[in-house]
């Protein structure tokens, strides 16, 4: 369902900046297998559920992945708020994915506006004879709440590098207008997540749960 993300310590224009980054979907689109696979080149075609799983972004932070059914829906904000972007994972072959990625899509830009990057993710291309959800539905879908959209198969590797690399890149142009904005005497909300690099777990009070298998 979510993650607790950081990364993206990116070094542009001489310096150096650190983002966090949140993962959302539901259980089984494949948001594991996407994370594993950008990391560390691997991939599992065997169903496993993820209670927690932690690993590293380019050795300059980690970004963890956490349940994603429904049931843990309410603990969404608690990984997400303060983040500088969000990739949001569909299977292509489960139309009713794609819709509860509207559903995160409404709560982000409720509660952190525009200032967030949204990455919306179509994964399992592999399974294209299987679609449910059409290229130009989720494409329009994309434009129309100021996303972009990719097209990813963890399993062949396909547009994984492009999406973490673009997001990397769109965090920073980011960044860097909210420090011009910043010195010209402007306070801007983004301005104070930059530099977030990770939530590790849940609460105390709450507990963990199992939920995004690495398929896809």
């Amino acid at each position: 369902m979510a993650a607790a993300g950081g990364s993206g310590a990116a070094a542009a224009a001489g310096r150096a900046y650190s983002f966090k980054v949140v993962l959302l979907g539901e259980g089984c689109v494949g948001k594991t297998s996407l994370v594993l696979r950008y990391c560390e080149n691997k991939f599992n075609d065997k169903h496993i559920t993820t209670l927690q799983v932690r690993t590293s972004w380019s050795g300059r932070g980690r970004l963890g992945d956490t349940a994603g059914q429904e049931r843990f829906h309410a603990l969404g904000p608690i990984y997400y708020r303060d983040s500088n972007g969000a990739i949001l994972v569909y299977d292509i072959t489960d139309e009713d994915s794609f819709q509860k990625v509207k559903n995160w899509v409404k709560e982000l830009r409720k509660m952190l506006g525009n200032e967030i990057c949204l990455c919306i993710v179509g994964n399992k291309i592999d399974l294209e004879k299987e679609r449910h959800v059409s290229i130009q539905e989720a494409e329009s879908y994309a434009e129309s709440v100021g996303a972009k959209h990719y097209h990813t198969s963890a399993k062949q590797n396909k547009g994984i590098e492009e999406l973490f690399l673009d997001l990397c890149k769109r965090m920073i142009e980011t960044a860097q207008v909210d420090e011009r904005a910043k010195g010209n005497g402007s306070s801007q909300p983004g301005t104070a997540r930059r530099g977030v690099q990770i939530i590790d777990d849940e609460p105390q009070a709450q507990t963990s749960g199992g939920g995004c298998c690495s398929s896809g």
